[in-house]
Protein backbone atom coordinates (compact mmCIF):
# COMPACT_ATOMS: atom_id res chain seq x y z
CA UNK A 1 0.00 0.00 0.00
CA UNK A 2 1.26 3.50 -0.75
CA UNK A 3 0.23 6.69 1.01
CA UNK A 4 1.31 8.97 -1.82
CA UNK A 5 3.22 8.77 -5.06
CA UNK A 6 6.98 8.84 -4.43
CA UNK A 7 8.54 12.29 -4.26
CA UNK A 8 5.17 14.01 -4.40
CA UNK A 9 4.39 16.27 -1.42
CA UNK A 10 0.79 16.61 -0.28
CA UNK A 11 -0.60 19.62 -2.20
CA UNK A 12 -1.97 22.56 -0.24
CA UNK A 13 -4.86 23.22 -2.62
CA UNK A 14 -7.18 20.59 -4.07
CA UNK A 15 -9.65 23.10 -5.48
CA UNK A 16 -7.28 23.92 -8.35
CA UNK A 17 -6.90 21.79 -11.50
CA UNK A 18 -10.27 20.09 -11.03
CA UNK A 19 -10.77 20.04 -14.80
CA UNK A 20 -7.77 17.67 -14.97
CA UNK A 21 -8.57 15.76 -11.76
CA UNK A 22 -10.07 12.29 -11.34
CA UNK A 23 -11.56 10.96 -8.10
CA UNK A 24 -11.06 7.24 -7.44
CA UNK A 25 -13.10 5.42 -4.76
CA UNK A 26 -11.75 2.30 -3.05
CA UNK A 27 -13.65 -0.92 -2.39
CA UNK A 28 -13.75 -3.66 0.24
CA UNK A 29 -10.48 -5.02 1.57
CA UNK A 30 -9.24 -7.14 4.48
CA UNK A 31 -8.71 -3.91 6.46
CA UNK A 32 -11.14 -1.03 6.12
CA UNK A 33 -10.57 1.57 8.85
CA UNK A 34 -7.60 3.49 7.49
CA UNK A 35 -7.36 6.81 9.34
CA UNK A 36 -11.09 7.04 9.97
CA UNK A 37 -10.67 7.21 13.76
CA UNK A 38 -8.45 10.28 13.34
CA UNK A 39 -11.07 11.95 11.15
CA UNK A 40 -13.77 11.11 13.70
CA UNK A 41 -11.72 12.58 16.57
CA UNK A 42 -10.76 15.71 14.59
CA UNK A 43 -12.20 18.97 15.99
CA UNK A 44 -13.27 20.20 12.53
CA UNK A 45 -14.29 16.92 10.93
CA UNK A 46 -15.71 14.77 13.71
CA UNK A 47 -19.33 15.91 13.51
CA UNK A 48 -19.59 15.36 9.75
CA UNK A 49 -17.90 11.96 9.95
CA UNK A 50 -20.20 10.90 12.81
CA UNK A 51 -23.30 12.00 10.88
CA UNK A 52 -22.38 9.85 7.89
CA UNK A 53 -21.50 6.86 10.06
CA UNK A 54 -24.77 7.19 11.97
CA UNK A 55 -26.79 7.35 8.74
CA UNK A 56 -25.05 4.24 7.40
CA UNK A 57 -25.57 2.51 10.78
CA UNK A 58 -29.32 3.10 10.56
CA UNK A 59 -29.52 1.62 7.07
CA UNK A 60 -27.34 -1.35 8.02
CA UNK A 61 -29.40 -2.01 11.17
CA UNK A 62 -32.66 -1.79 9.22
CA UNK A 63 -31.50 -4.31 6.61
CA UNK A 64 -29.70 -6.76 8.93
CA UNK A 65 -32.20 -6.56 11.79
CA UNK A 66 -29.57 -6.06 14.48
CA UNK A 67 -28.11 -3.02 16.28
CA UNK A 68 -25.21 -1.37 14.42
CA UNK A 69 -22.99 1.41 15.79
CA UNK A 70 -20.29 2.31 13.29
CA UNK A 71 -19.31 5.41 15.27
CA UNK A 72 -18.40 3.24 18.24
CA UNK A 73 -16.53 0.75 16.02
CA UNK A 74 -14.45 3.51 14.43
CA UNK A 75 -13.82 5.22 17.75
CA UNK A 76 -12.55 1.94 19.23
CA UNK A 77 -10.47 1.18 16.13
CA UNK A 78 -12.09 -2.25 15.72
CA UNK A 79 -11.45 -3.66 12.27
CA UNK A 80 -14.12 -5.47 10.30
CA UNK A 81 -14.07 -9.14 9.36
CA UNK A 82 -16.01 -11.51 7.14
CA UNK A 83 -18.50 -11.96 9.99
CA UNK A 84 -19.13 -8.19 9.98
CA UNK A 85 -19.09 -7.80 6.19
CA UNK A 86 -22.31 -5.75 6.21
CA UNK A 87 -20.71 -3.29 8.60
CA UNK A 88 -17.60 -3.12 6.44
CA UNK A 89 -19.67 -2.24 3.38
CA UNK A 90 -21.56 0.45 5.31
CA UNK A 91 -18.43 1.88 6.92
CA UNK A 92 -16.47 2.22 3.67
CA UNK A 93 -19.30 4.00 1.87
CA UNK A 94 -20.01 6.30 4.84
CA UNK A 95 -16.36 7.33 5.20
CA UNK A 96 -16.02 7.97 1.47
CA UNK A 97 -19.11 10.21 1.50
CA UNK A 98 -17.83 12.02 4.59
CA UNK A 99 -14.45 12.68 2.96
CA UNK A 100 -16.08 14.16 -0.14
CA UNK A 101 -18.41 16.30 2.02
CA UNK A 102 -15.50 17.63 4.09
CA UNK A 103 -13.44 18.51 1.01
CA UNK A 104 -16.42 20.24 -0.61
CA UNK A 105 -17.89 22.09 2.36
CA UNK A 106 -14.78 23.10 4.27
CA UNK A 107 -12.21 23.53 1.51
CA UNK A 108 -14.32 24.45 -1.54
CA UNK A 109 -13.21 21.42 -3.52
CA UNK A 110 -16.02 21.50 -6.09
CA UNK A 111 -16.26 17.78 -6.73
CA UNK A 112 -18.79 18.23 -9.54
CA UNK A 113 -16.14 20.06 -11.61
CA UNK A 114 -13.82 17.05 -11.72
CA UNK A 115 -13.20 15.54 -15.13
CA UNK A 116 -13.68 11.90 -14.20
CA UNK A 117 -14.83 9.64 -11.35
CA UNK A 118 -14.57 5.88 -10.93
CA UNK A 119 -14.53 3.30 -8.18
CA UNK A 120 -13.15 -0.18 -7.70
CA UNK A 121 -15.82 -2.73 -6.72
CA UNK A 122 -17.86 -1.19 -3.88
CA UNK A 123 -16.27 2.12 -4.85
CA UNK A 124 -18.51 2.30 -7.93
CA UNK A 125 -21.58 2.26 -5.69
CA UNK A 126 -20.04 5.05 -3.64
CA UNK A 127 -19.27 7.01 -6.80
CA UNK A 128 -22.95 6.81 -7.81
CA UNK A 129 -23.85 8.43 -4.48
CA UNK A 130 -21.27 11.20 -4.74
CA UNK A 131 -22.27 11.97 -8.33
CA UNK A 132 -25.95 12.39 -7.42
CA UNK A 133 -27.40 9.26 -9.04
CA UNK A 134 -28.47 7.57 -5.77
CA UNK A 135 -28.74 8.59 -2.14
CA UNK A 136 -26.68 6.66 0.39
CA UNK A 137 -29.57 4.82 1.99
CA UNK A 138 -30.93 3.51 -1.33
CA UNK A 139 -27.50 2.61 -2.68
CA UNK A 140 -26.46 0.71 0.46
CA UNK A 141 -29.58 -1.42 0.63
CA UNK A 142 -28.78 -3.48 -2.47
CA UNK A 143 -25.35 -4.81 -1.39
CA UNK A 144 -26.53 -5.09 2.22
CA UNK A 145 -29.49 -7.28 1.27
CA UNK A 146 -27.03 -9.64 -0.44
CA UNK A 147 -24.31 -9.75 2.23
CA UNK A 148 -25.49 -12.96 4.00
CA UNK A 149 -25.14 -14.98 0.79
CA UNK A 150 -21.86 -13.25 -0.08
CA UNK A 151 -20.48 -14.24 3.31
CA UNK A 152 -21.58 -17.86 2.93
CA UNK A 153 -20.12 -18.10 -0.56
CA UNK A 154 -16.83 -16.63 0.70
CA UNK A 155 -16.17 -19.47 3.12
CA UNK A 156 -14.58 -21.78 0.55
CA UNK A 157 -13.28 -19.14 -1.87
CA UNK A 158 -9.58 -18.57 -2.55
CA UNK A 159 -8.16 -15.44 -4.17
CA UNK A 160 -5.18 -15.50 -6.51
CA UNK A 161 -3.24 -13.18 -8.80
CA UNK A 162 -2.33 -14.58 -12.20
CA UNK A 163 0.56 -12.66 -13.72
CA UNK A 164 3.48 -12.77 -16.09
CA UNK A 165 6.63 -10.68 -15.64
CA UNK A 166 7.62 -11.09 -19.26
CA UNK A 167 4.52 -11.26 -21.43
CA UNK A 168 1.01 -9.95 -21.98
CA UNK A 169 -1.42 -12.60 -20.78
CA UNK A 170 -3.45 -14.28 -23.55
CA UNK A 171 -6.86 -13.41 -22.08
CA UNK A 172 -8.79 -15.81 -24.33
CA UNK A 173 -6.70 -18.68 -22.97
CA UNK A 174 -7.03 -17.37 -19.40
CA UNK A 175 -10.82 -17.40 -19.74
CA UNK A 176 -10.92 -20.72 -21.57
CA UNK A 177 -9.12 -22.52 -18.74
CA UNK A 178 -11.53 -20.96 -16.21
CA UNK A 179 -14.43 -22.45 -18.16
CA UNK A 180 -12.74 -25.84 -18.45
CA UNK A 181 -12.21 -25.96 -14.68
CA UNK A 182 -15.86 -24.99 -14.10
CA UNK A 183 -16.97 -27.66 -16.57
CA UNK A 184 -15.44 -30.35 -14.34
CA UNK A 185 -18.31 -29.77 -11.91
CA UNK A 186 -16.27 -29.50 -8.72
CA UNK A 187 -16.44 -25.79 -7.89
CA UNK A 188 -16.62 -22.59 -9.90
CA UNK A 189 -14.00 -19.92 -10.53
CA UNK A 190 -13.52 -16.83 -12.67
CA UNK A 191 -11.74 -13.55 -13.28
CA UNK A 192 -12.71 -10.92 -10.72
CA UNK A 193 -10.59 -8.03 -12.07
CA UNK A 194 -8.40 -7.14 -15.03
CA UNK A 195 -5.52 -5.42 -13.23
CA UNK A 196 -3.20 -4.91 -16.21
CA UNK A 197 -2.37 -6.57 -19.54
CA UNK A 198 -0.13 -8.99 -17.64
CA UNK A 199 -2.16 -9.60 -14.46
CA UNK A 200 -5.68 -10.60 -13.44
CA UNK A 201 -7.38 -11.32 -10.14
CA UNK A 202 -8.93 -14.78 -9.91
CA UNK A 203 -11.38 -16.18 -7.35
CA UNK A 204 -12.32 -19.81 -7.05
CA UNK A 205 -14.18 -22.27 -4.86
CA UNK A 206 -12.57 -25.23 -3.11
CA UNK A 207 -9.38 -26.31 -4.93
CA UNK A 208 -10.22 -24.78 -8.31
CA UNK A 209 -7.31 -22.32 -8.21
CA UNK A 210 -4.86 -25.09 -7.31
CA UNK A 211 -6.08 -27.08 -10.32
CA UNK A 212 -5.81 -23.96 -12.47
CA UNK A 213 -2.25 -23.39 -11.24
CA UNK A 214 -1.18 -26.91 -12.27
CA UNK A 215 -2.37 -26.32 -15.83
CA UNK A 216 -1.40 -22.72 -16.65
CA UNK A 217 2.00 -23.51 -18.17
CA UNK A 218 0.49 -25.81 -20.78
CA UNK A 219 -2.91 -24.22 -21.34
CA UNK A 220 -2.34 -20.48 -20.77
CA UNK A 221 1.28 -19.32 -21.02
CA UNK A 222 4.58 -20.82 -19.90
CA UNK A 223 5.63 -17.44 -18.45
CA UNK A 224 2.52 -17.15 -16.25
CA UNK A 225 2.44 -17.62 -12.48
CA UNK A 226 -0.47 -17.88 -10.03
CA UNK A 227 0.09 -16.58 -6.52
CA UNK A 228 -2.56 -17.70 -4.02
CA UNK A 229 -3.66 -15.50 -1.13
CA UNK A 230 -5.31 -16.30 2.16
CA UNK A 231 -8.20 -14.46 3.75
CA UNK A 232 -11.95 -14.54 3.28
CA UNK A 233 -13.18 -12.91 0.09
CA UNK A 234 -16.80 -12.52 -0.99
CA UNK A 235 -16.62 -13.63 -4.65
CA UNK A 236 -18.02 -10.45 -6.20
CA UNK A 237 -17.57 -9.91 -9.93
CA UNK A 238 -17.32 -13.65 -10.68
CA UNK A 239 -19.72 -16.39 -11.89
CA UNK A 240 -19.72 -17.78 -8.34
CA UNK A 241 -22.38 -15.13 -7.64
CA UNK A 242 -24.79 -17.02 -9.91
CA UNK A 243 -25.09 -19.89 -7.42
CA UNK A 244 -27.75 -18.16 -5.32
CA UNK A 245 -29.27 -16.17 -8.19
CA UNK A 246 -27.75 -13.03 -6.67
CA UNK A 247 -27.69 -10.87 -9.84
CA UNK A 248 -31.37 -11.58 -10.60
CA UNK A 249 -32.42 -11.06 -7.01
CA UNK A 250 -30.59 -7.73 -6.99
CA UNK A 251 -32.39 -6.73 -10.19
CA UNK A 252 -35.75 -7.46 -8.56
CA UNK A 253 -34.79 -5.35 -5.53
CA UNK A 254 -33.77 -2.50 -7.82
CA UNK A 255 -37.20 -2.30 -9.47
CA UNK A 256 -38.36 -0.15 -6.56
CA UNK A 257 -35.02 1.38 -5.54
CA UNK A 258 -35.24 5.14 -5.10
CA UNK A 259 -33.38 7.31 -7.59
CA UNK A 260 -31.35 6.21 -10.57
CA UNK A 261 -32.92 8.67 -13.02
CA UNK A 262 -30.19 11.33 -12.96
CA UNK A 263 -27.08 11.38 -15.11
CA UNK A 264 -23.94 11.45 -12.93
CA UNK A 265 -22.07 14.70 -12.39
CA UNK A 266 -19.14 14.38 -12.84
CA UNK A 267 -19.16 11.56 -15.38
CA UNK A 268 -18.49 8.08 -14.02
CA UNK A 269 -16.20 5.65 -15.78
CA UNK A 270 -17.77 2.29 -14.97
CA UNK A 271 -15.40 -0.57 -14.19
CA UNK A 272 -18.17 -2.90 -15.36
CA UNK A 273 -17.90 -1.68 -18.95
CA UNK A 274 -14.59 0.19 -18.93
CA UNK A 275 -16.41 3.16 -20.47
CA UNK A 276 -18.40 6.29 -19.61
CA UNK A 277 -21.58 4.23 -19.75
CA UNK A 278 -23.95 5.83 -17.24
CA UNK A 279 -26.83 7.96 -18.51
CA UNK A 280 -30.00 9.22 -16.82
CA UNK A 281 -31.74 5.83 -16.56
CA UNK A 282 -29.37 2.83 -16.83
CA UNK A 283 -27.86 2.68 -13.34
CA UNK A 284 -29.96 -0.37 -12.43
CA UNK A 285 -28.77 -2.32 -15.46
CA UNK A 286 -25.10 -1.55 -14.81
CA UNK A 287 -25.33 -2.28 -11.07
CA UNK A 288 -26.85 -5.68 -11.84
CA UNK A 289 -23.94 -6.45 -14.17
CA UNK A 290 -21.53 -5.05 -11.54
CA UNK A 291 -22.36 -8.03 -9.31
CA UNK A 292 -20.89 -10.75 -11.53
CA UNK A 293 -18.83 -8.96 -14.21
CA UNK A 294 -15.03 -8.60 -13.76
CA UNK A 295 -13.74 -5.18 -12.80
CA UNK A 296 -11.99 -3.48 -15.72
CA UNK A 297 -9.42 -1.61 -13.63
CA UNK A 298 -6.87 -1.42 -16.43
CA UNK A 299 -9.37 0.38 -18.66
CA UNK A 300 -9.81 3.01 -15.93
CA UNK A 301 -6.05 3.45 -15.59
CA UNK A 302 -5.61 3.89 -19.33
CA UNK A 303 -8.58 6.27 -19.62
CA UNK A 304 -7.15 8.37 -16.78
CA UNK A 305 -3.93 8.85 -18.70
CA UNK A 306 -5.51 9.20 -22.14
CA UNK A 307 -7.86 11.93 -20.87
CA UNK A 308 -4.91 14.02 -19.72
CA UNK A 309 -5.66 13.65 -16.00
CA UNK A 310 -2.94 15.36 -13.97
CA UNK A 311 -4.13 14.44 -10.46
CA UNK A 312 -5.94 11.43 -9.01
CA UNK A 313 -7.60 11.92 -5.62
CA UNK A 314 -8.03 8.56 -3.89
CA UNK A 315 -11.13 8.49 -1.70
CA UNK A 316 -11.79 6.19 1.25
CA UNK A 317 -9.94 4.65 4.19
CA UNK A 318 -6.39 3.63 3.24
CA UNK A 319 -6.89 3.24 -0.54
CA UNK A 320 -4.78 0.42 -1.90
CA UNK A 321 -5.47 -1.35 -5.18
CA UNK A 322 -5.90 1.69 -7.48
CA UNK A 323 -2.86 3.65 -6.22
CA UNK A 324 -0.78 0.46 -6.19
CA UNK A 325 -1.70 -0.22 -9.82
CA UNK A 326 -0.62 3.28 -10.83
CA UNK A 327 2.58 2.87 -8.80
CA UNK A 328 3.55 -0.33 -10.58
CA UNK A 329 2.82 1.19 -13.97
CA UNK A 330 4.79 4.34 -13.15
CA UNK A 331 7.78 2.32 -11.98
CA UNK A 332 7.70 0.19 -15.13
CA UNK A 333 7.50 3.25 -17.40
CA UNK A 334 10.41 4.92 -15.63
CA UNK A 335 12.54 1.79 -15.97
CA UNK A 336 11.71 1.38 -19.66
CA UNK A 337 12.24 5.05 -20.60
CA UNK A 338 15.21 5.92 -18.38
CA UNK A 339 17.80 7.72 -20.48
CA UNK A 340 15.53 7.74 -23.54
CA UNK A 341 12.72 10.17 -22.85
CA UNK A 342 12.92 13.25 -20.68
CA UNK A 343 10.11 14.73 -18.58
CA UNK A 344 9.46 17.47 -21.13
CA UNK A 345 9.03 14.87 -23.86
CA UNK A 346 6.61 12.83 -21.75
CA UNK A 347 4.53 15.91 -20.96
CA UNK A 348 4.25 16.70 -24.65
CA UNK A 349 2.81 13.36 -25.70
CA UNK A 350 -0.86 13.72 -24.79
CA UNK A 351 -1.51 17.45 -25.42
CA UNK A 352 -0.67 17.16 -29.14
CA UNK A 353 -3.25 15.14 -31.09
CA UNK A 354 -1.06 14.94 -34.18
CA UNK A 355 1.70 13.34 -32.13
CA UNK A 356 -0.69 10.80 -30.60
CA UNK A 357 -1.73 9.68 -34.09
CA UNK A 358 1.80 8.72 -35.11
CA UNK A 359 2.76 7.12 -31.79
CA UNK A 360 1.64 3.66 -30.62
CA UNK A 361 -1.96 3.39 -29.43
CA UNK A 362 -0.91 3.01 -25.79
CA UNK A 363 1.45 6.01 -25.77
CA UNK A 364 -0.67 7.71 -23.09
CA UNK A 365 0.71 5.18 -20.59
CA UNK A 366 4.02 7.04 -20.74
CA UNK A 367 2.36 9.83 -18.74
CA UNK A 368 2.01 7.60 -15.66
CA UNK A 369 5.06 9.02 -13.79
CA UNK A 370 3.71 12.56 -14.24
CA UNK A 371 0.35 12.04 -12.55
CA UNK A 372 0.01 13.37 -9.01
CA UNK A 373 -1.68 11.07 -6.49
CA UNK A 374 -3.41 12.35 -3.36
CA UNK A 375 -4.87 10.22 -0.55
CA UNK A 376 -7.85 12.30 0.51
CA UNK A 377 -7.78 11.19 4.16
CA UNK A 378 -4.08 12.14 4.38
CA UNK A 379 -4.78 15.49 2.73
CA UNK A 380 -7.64 16.29 5.12
CA UNK A 381 -5.56 15.41 8.18
CA UNK A 382 -2.67 17.53 6.91
CA UNK A 383 -4.82 20.69 6.90
CA UNK A 384 -4.72 23.16 9.83
CA UNK A 385 -6.87 22.04 12.76
CA UNK A 386 -8.56 25.44 13.09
Amino acid sequence: MISAHPHQPIPTNLSAKLHTTAFAFRGYNETNLGRSSELLAHPRYGEVVAEHLQAASRTCADVTGRPIDLVDRVRRGEETSLETYAEAVSLIVAIEQAQIALARDLFRVEFEKAKLVYGYSLGEISALISCGVLDMDAALRIPLELTPDCVELARDVTLGILFSRRAVLPMHDVNRLCLRINNEGDGAMGISAYLSPNSVLLMGQRDTLKRYKRRIKEEVDDTAHLRLHGGDWPPLHTPIMWERNIPNRAAVLMHTMRGGFTAPVPKILSLVTGKLSYNDYNAREIIQRWIDHPQRLWDAVYETLDEGIERVVHVGPAPNIIPSTFKRLSDNVEVQTRGRLGVRTLKAIVPHPWLKRILPAQAALLRAPLVEHVMLEDWLLAQPAT
